[in-house]
C-alpha cells in the first residue's frame, strides 16, 4: 500500500508540470494567434484604405483637369487613369439618378442605377458596392460629385484586398469578413465550422479603420491556434515521461526506505525493550474478586511517548516482528508480576497470540523456557486466539493446543462471533474458554439480538463446559444484565482500564484489602444481629 501510494504521488508530481506546461502553451498559442488575427486585420485594412485613398485621388484629378463629359477626349484620360493607378477596373459618368451615362472600358449600359439618387447636402466622396464578386471580393464603386448634376465613378477591381494573409496554421480554419459601414460587405473569405462558430471555442479579433467607415473581423477556432504549439507540447509530453519516471524511481525508493526504517525502528524497539505489557483486571462478577488479567502491549519510545497496538500491530504481524515482540512480553510479565502471582495461584494471566503462532512449536518452546522455572505456572497461563483472522492449518493448530492444555495451559477465543471461525474454532481446537466481544456487550438490554446472542453463548459454554468473560464492559447496567445471563466474568473500563505493572498490583491489592473489609464489615454485623 505504502508503494502504491508512494507511486501514485509520485505520477501525480511528474504529470502536475504537464497540466500546467498545457495550460500555459494554450494560452500562448491563443494569445498570439489573436495577435495574428489583428495583423491581419490591419492589413486589410490598410489595403482597403490605400484603394481608395488612391482611388478618390484619381477622381480629384480628373475633377481638377476638367473631366466632366464623355467626349472621346475625355474617354482617353479615363483610359489612362486606369492604367497609371492599377486598383481601378473601370471609370465613367453617372446621372443625377446614379445611372452610368459613359463607361471606360466600353461595355452596355444597362439602365441600372449604380450609385444613389444625389443629394444636393450629399458628401462629396460616396462609396458603395455593385452587385459584382470575384474570389469573394465584391466591386466597390467610388464616386465624386462633380456639382452639376453628374458624379464621375470608378469600379475598383476586386483583386485589391483579395489577399489572404496571415500565417499557414490560420488560413487554413480562420473567417475573415471586411465590411464597408455597418451592413456593406465588401470581402469575405474562408466559412464558419461547427467549431468557429461556437463562442466559447473561438477566437475574435476586430479591427477597425480610423480613416474610412471600414470594419474586419477576423474569427478562428481555438484548435486551429493549438497548432501552434503542437510540437511544443510533444516535448512537454515526453520531458514529462522522463520526470515521471525520475519521479516513480524516487517514489519506489522512498516507499523502500520508510519500511526499511520502520523494520529497523522496530528492531531496535525491541532490542531496547520499548514494547511494554498493560495489565487489564478480569473480574469476578458475582463474587467482587480479581481473577487475574489480560496482558495487553503497549509501544512505549525511548521519550515516554505511547503509541497504540492499531498503530503497529498489523505491521508487526504482517513482517513477522510480534514473534519476538510477545516472547519480550511473556518475559516482561515473569519479571512484573511473578511475586503477585505466585501468592495468588488462582490467578489467571492471559496472553494473546496470532494465527502464526499455530503454524510451529515455537510457542511451546517459547513458553515452557520463559514461566517453566518461573513464579507463574503453566495452570495460570490463559493463551487467547483471535478468530478475526483464520488458522491455515487448523489441524497443526489442535495439536500445539492440545500440547499446551496438556502443559496445563488453558485456551480461550477472543472476539468470538465477529470472525472466521465460529462454530467450527469451538468445535476443532478444543477451547476452553469464551470470549464474548464488546459488539455484543455494547447494545446488551437495549437489542434484543444481542442478548440473544449473548444467552446462546452462555448456554453453549455452559453445555460444553467451557468457561466464559465478557469483554468492553462499560456500565453497571450491563453488568446486572450479565449476571441476569449467567456471564460470571468480565473485563473493560467499569472495573478498569489497563494498567502498568505497578498500578496493577497495586489495584490487585485494593480489590483484596476492600473485600477483606466487606467481610469484616458482615461479620461485625451479623456478630451485632447475634
Amino acid at each position: 500500500m505504502i508503494f502504491v501510494r508512494a507511486v501514485i504521488l509520485a505520477l501525480v508530481l511528474a504529470t502536475a508540470p504537464l497540466f500546467a506546461a498545457n495550460i500555459i502553451l494554450n494560452q500562448y498559442a491563443q494569445s498570439q494567434a489573436r495577435d495574428e488575427m489583428v495583423a491581419m486585420g490591419e492589413r486589410y485594412i490598410q489595403r482597403a484604405e490605400m484603394a481608395i485613398s488612391t482611388t478618390v485621388s484619381a477622381l480629384q484629378r480628373l475633377d481638377r483637369d476638367d473631366v466632366q463629359t464623355c467626349t472621346a477626349g475625355d474617354k482617353q484620360l479615363f483610359r489612362q487613369v486606369i492604367s497609371d493607378t492599377g486598383t481601378i477596373d473601370a471609370i465613367g459618368l453617372a446621372d443625377e439618378g446614379g445611372k452610368r451615362m459613359c463607361v471606360t472600358p466600353d461595355m452596355p449600359l444597362t439602365g441600372e442605377a449604380i450609385l444613389p439618387k444625389l443629394r444636393k447636402d450629399g458628401p462629396l466622396v460616396g462609396i458603395g458596392m455593385l452587385d459584382k464578386s470575384f474570389m469573394g471580393a465584391y466591386v466597390a464603386v467610388v464616386s465624386w460629385d462633380l456639382r452639376n448634376g453628374t458624379r464621375l465613378f470608378a469600379e475598383m477591381t476586386p483583386a485589391v484586398i483579395a489577399s489572404d494573409p496571415g500565417p499557414e496554421y490560420l488560413r487554413s480554419y480562420r473567417r475573415v469578413e471586411l465590411r464597408l459601414g455597418d451592413d456593406l460587405l465588401w470581402y469575405a473569405t474562408g466559412g464558419y465550422n461547427s467549431e468557429g462558430s461556437d463562442p466559447e471555442n473561438a477566437i475574435v479579433a476586430t479591427v477597425r479603420s480610423s480613416r474610412y467607415p471600414l470594419e474586419v473581423t477576423v474569427v478562428a477556432p481555438k484548435s486551429a491556434a493549438l497548432q501552434m504549439v503542437h510540437d511544443l507540447k510533444i516535448i512537454a509530453v515526453t520531458a514529462c515521461a522522463g520526470l515521471a519516471l525520475l519521479f516513480v524511481a524516487i517514489g519506489v525508493w522512498f516507499s523502500w526506505r520508510p519500511e526499511s526504517e520502520a523494520n529497523d525502528e522496530f528492531l531496535r524497539a525491541i532490542r531496547d525493550g520499548e514494547f511494554i505489557p498493560f495489565y487489564q483486571p478480569v473480574m469476578d462478577i458475582e463474587t467482587g474478586r480479581l481473577r487475574g488479567c489480560e496482558v495487553l502491549m503497549r509501544w512505549r519510545r525511548a521519550n515516554g511517548q505511547m503509541v497504540s497496538p492499531g498503530q503497529f500491530m498489523a505491521y508487526a504481524e504482517a513482517n513477522g516482528h510480534i514473534f519476538a515482540m510477545t516472547r519480550s512480553l511473556m518475559v516482561q510479565t515473569v519479571d512484573e508480576v511473578g511475586t503477585l502471582y505466585k501468592e495468588n495461584p488462582d490467578f489467571k494471566l492471559s496472553i494473546n497470540l496470532f494465527a502464526g503462532h499455530f503454524m510451529n512449536r515455537d510457542i511451546i518452546n517459547d513458553i515452557k523456557a520463559i514461566y517453566g522455572n518461573s513464579d507463574i505456572s503453566f495452570q495460570q497461563i490463559v493463551v487467547e486466539v483471535t478468530e478475526r483472522y483464520p488458522m491455515e492449518d487448523m489441524s497443526l493448530a489442535r495439536k500445539i493446543i492440545a500440547e499446551m492444555q496438556a502443559m496445563g495451559v488453558r485456551v480461550a477465543l477472543d472476539d468470538v462471533g465477529t470472525g472466521h471461525g465460529g462454530m467450527a474454532y469451538l468445535q476443532k481446537l478444543g477451547i476452553d474458554i469464551i470470549k464474548i466481544d464488546k459488539m455484543f456487550i455494547d447494545s446488551i438490554g437495549d437489542d434484543d439480538s444481542s442478548t440473544t446472542i449473548v444467552d446462546s453463548m452462555v448456554e453453549l459454554a455452559d453445555n460444553l463446559g467451557m468457561g466464559i468473560i465478557a469483554e468492553g464492559v462499560e456500565t453497571p447496567e450491563q453488568v446486572e444484565r450479565l449476571r441476569e445471563l449467567g456471564v460470571t466474568a468480565a473485563q473493560g473500563y467499569y472495573f478498569a482500564k489497563p494498567m502498568p505493572a505497578n498500578e496493577f498490583i497495586e489495584y490487585a491489592e485494593k480489590v483484596e484489602r476492600d473485600l477483606q473489609d466487606e467481610q469484616e464489615a458482615e461479620s461485625e454485623e451479623d456478630d451485632e444481629a447475634a
